[in-house]
């Protein structure tokens, strides 16, 4: 894919905000290292070269092609460097990297826990309907309740929802208010809103609360505190138990009619350009719910199962789990690299409608380590 003709530099901290909007850095797993790897986020940067992994040819091409930034889904870096002597793979992209002054981001599982990140893509490759998160996020929200005099309840409302508050499925600008009498006495020193020191002040107020996501929650509570008229403000955090329909790992969702398995197999190894399918035993009858997980997702078959899919299809499945569900559920082991693919192309088209001008590129390089005889 050609970069843009009109090309512009940004801050490289620009691309990283739009990254954090899309898919919080936060929602990554606890194992994995998402983010700025190498670089500084005030850089300049001019040409960005995506990939799904960072090999040595990958970096080849981005000098090639004079990038300064290689946006990779998979990071190269997991655990600790002692050492930068180019004696692992990982040490000779980080020195040739800082050569030649390539910053290196990688976007992985917090993109794989979003409901329109590398599952949303396999969905609209394989033309599901009435698509959901298969594993929903425990306990990702927080109530914020917070009190306000009438005559600013309706700006302090707007800050909260603007900051991230108040969005519940499709929904947004959700809140729930209440009116009530509050009471306080500003003691020396204040600076009361209302009322006068050293008098005891009833004031008619809205109590606010609204739902927060916990990776909003500081930023939301920061609005409402600028927006907020008075001097101390009063307010509550709780925890709930609600899930999220638009965060966790996997997806299912429902073909437009029932097909035979075969034939949907067949399908997808042409959508996904797939010569060699490995899977459990058929199931026989017509199937309409597939479910799946791009990369590693064997841990969510039995959730699969248990949400009623014909298909699950993830990669690196166990040898034993493919005697789970044996003409129950047909499990299938399209490949890593193969159900991961479409995420440069996610990625191209999430930076492409908030920098239309900044040079994109999809690399060219293939990165699947994995060979069939």
């Amino acid at each position: 894919m050609e970069p843009n003709k009109a090309s512009s530099g940004i801050e490289l901290k620009s691309l990283i905000n739009c990254f954090e909007e899309a898919a919080p850095h936060s929602l990554q797993e606890s194992y994995d290292n998402s983010g700025l790897l190498v670089g500084s986020p005030e850089t300049q940067v001019h040409k960005a070269l995506i990939s799904l992994d960072l090999t040595e040819s990958v970096m080849e091409e981005a000098i090639n092609k004079s990038c300064d930034v290689i946006i990779s889904h998979h990071p190269i870096i997991f655990k600790g460097i002692k050492s930068l002597n180019n004696k692992s793979l990982v040490e000779r992209l980080i020195v040739k990297a800082i050569k030649n002054d390539i910053a290196i981001y990688a976007f992985h599982t917090n993109l794989d826990n979003v409901a329109n990140g590398v599952n949303g893509k396999i969905a609209e490759k394989l033309g599901l309907i009435k698509t959901r998160v298969l594993l929903e996020k425990e306990k990702p929200f927080k109530k914020l309740v917070t009190f306000c005099p009438m005559d600013h309840a309706g700006q302090l409302r707007e800050a909260m929802f603007e900051a991230g508050g108040g969005h519940i499925g499709n929904y947004s600008h959700c809140s729930f208010n209440t009116s009530g009498q509050g009471s306080f006495k500003a003691l020396e020193g204040s600076n009361p809103y209302v009322g006068k020191e050293g008098q005891t002040h009833f004031e008619d107020e809205v109590r606010i609360e609204t739902i927060v996501p916990q990776y909003k929650l500081n930023a939301t509570v920061a609005a409402m505190l600028k927006a907020h008229p008075y001097e101390e403000v009063a307010y509550d955090i709780y925890p709930i138990e609600n899930s999220s329909r638009a965060l966790g790992a996997g997806m299912i969702g429902e073909l437009k009619q029932e097909t035979a398995v075969i034939e949907f197999l067949e399908e997808l190894k042409n959508i996904f350009n797939i010569q060699v399918l490995k899977h459990n035993q058929l199931v026989e009858k017509p199937i309409r719910k597939i479910a799946f997980c791009g990369g590693s997702g064997s841990f969510l078959i039995k959730h699969a199962f248990r949400a009623g899919a014909d298909v699950f299809i993830t990669a690196d499945v166990k040898y034993h789990d493919y005697f789970e569900y044996r003409g129950a559920m047909t499990i299938v082991d399209a490949g890593h690299y193969e159900t991961e693919q479409f995420t440069k192309e996610l990625i191209h088209t999430l930076l492409m409608k908030k920098f239309p001008n900044f040079a994109l590129q999809i690399s060219d390089t293939e990165s699947n380590p994995v060979s069939f005889l």
